[in-house]
């Protein structure tokens, strides 16, 4: 694993470890809109990738960022991974921003958005050398951004986890793929389509249903 990515990781798992035991520090830290719009509290945008809810939701985003973190090394280098994963958390979390502003006291965590946009780009480049647990990468990507779809359509009272930040953060990967390698990521047209249909969906609840925000 590359040095880059390897210290990601350990970051997130050290800093969700003690904002587990560091309510304080957890509640300081984590995207709100009030903090983030009205006091001005911009550092929420990058700091809240770094704190999960429990140590499930670290595992998956963790495992899941391991698994495709490949593919962008090989095609991006260790810059482009970086680009595309704070890219991605800041793009997420600014989306999260812009359809929950009427809603001050809009909480989130996780680093699901930068690990949407991960995903985006390692589809866009390889979609049939990465598999997951004998899924295809793109099927799991699937499933991962219709998972995160259903749960923002069907809010649950326990749930703080960004989901909303995965569409930004896909956007950006994905729109950072076909920047750098526009004819590779157009080539793999096909699966980045279907990987899109839940964020489709949910673009068409957000802007057109009016239902969230």
């Amino acid at each position: 694993m590359n040095a880059v990515v390897l210290i990601i990781i350990a970051a997130t798992c050290v800093i969700s470890y003690m904002g587990f035991n560091n309510i304080a520090l957890f509640e300081k830290y984590k995207f709100n809109v009030n903090a983030i719009s009205n006091r001005k509290e911009y550092i929420r945008l990058v700091s809240s990738a770094f704190l999960h809810a429990d140590f499930m939701h670290l595992f998956f985003n963790m495992l899941s960022l391991y698994f495709f973190q490949g593919a962008i090394l090989n095609y991006f280098g260790p810059v482009g991974f970086l680009v595309i994963y704070f890219g991605s958390m800041i793009l997420g979390n600014l989306f999260s921003l812009l359809i929950y502003q009427k809603q001050p006291w809009y909480s989130a965590i996780g680093a699901s958005g930068a690990v949407s946009g991960i995903i985006f780009a390692a589809i866009a480049m390889a979609p049939n050398d990465i598999s997951v647990n004998f899924l295809p990468g793109w099927l799991f990507g699937t499933l991962y951004f219709g998972y995160s779809v259903y749960m923002m359509l069907n809010p649950k009272q326990w749930d703080n986890l960004g989901h909303s930040a995965h569409l930004g953060g896909a956007f950006f990967g994905l729109v950072y793929s076909i920047i750098m390698h526009p004819e590779l990521a157009l080539h793999n047209i096909y699966f980045l389509g279907i990987m899109s249909l839940p964020l489709i969906y949910l673009s068409y609840q957000i802007f057109v249903k009016k239902k969230i925000g």
